[in-house]
């Protein structure tokens, strides 16, 4: 994995496996999943699904996050928490400022913008290529206890010593000079 590994420092855990009818893992974003700031941007959220959870599996979150960010921190663009272990799908869109189509007890947390909700991709401009990581966290425990008003890095933290395993897709985006 390149320099800026996002998962370098947590304990290890198992994998299973995330797809999306969005993106195919290693290839870029389709426009709908920049952010809106940028031509064709519409901070859609993309469509996520997963299979092969271990057994003991409670509960998931799902986390969006550019390790490339010029932040010394990278950024969080969506976070989702809470997500029953019935559930093992988002459709395109769930991250959007309603949160509607999640799952029952599921809820976002604000991303670095402070938006809770999904926040599509935006390097800057001659930045050179980000990668993204869509992953879904198995946990051990129903529901992470994180307020709603809390951090991507706070739910982390929390999920440092409940995650089982993690599923994980990344996709791209660059935005020219």
């Amino acid at each position: 994995m390149p320099a800026n590994d996002p998962f370098a420092r947590l304990p290890e855990a198992a994998s299973f496996t995330v797809t999306s009818t969005t993106v195919t893992d290693g290839a870029a974003w389709p426009p709908e999943q920049h952010s809106s700031g940028l031509p064709g941007g519409k901070d859609v959220s993309p469509q996520l699904s997963w299979s092969g959870a271990p057994d003991g599996t409670k509960s998931y979150a799902v986390t969006v996050y550019d390790p490339d960010a010029p932040t010394g921190s990278g950024f969080w663009h969506w976070a989702v928490t809470d997500i029953p272990a019935t559930v093992t799908e988002l459709p395109e869109g769930a991250g959007d400022d309603t949160g509607s189509h999640l799952p029952e007890g599921a809820y976002q947390l604000p991303n670095d913008a402070r938006v809770a909700r999904y926040l599509g991709a935006a390097p800057p401009a001659g930045h050179g290529p980000h990668r993204y990581f869509a992953v879904v966290h198995a946990l051990d425990i129903p529901s992470t206890g994180v307020p709603a008003d809390a951090t991507p890095a706070v739910l982390g933290f929390t999920m440092a010593g409940h995650t089982l395993a993690r599923a994980v897709l990344v996709a791209t985006a660059e935005t020219p000079a």
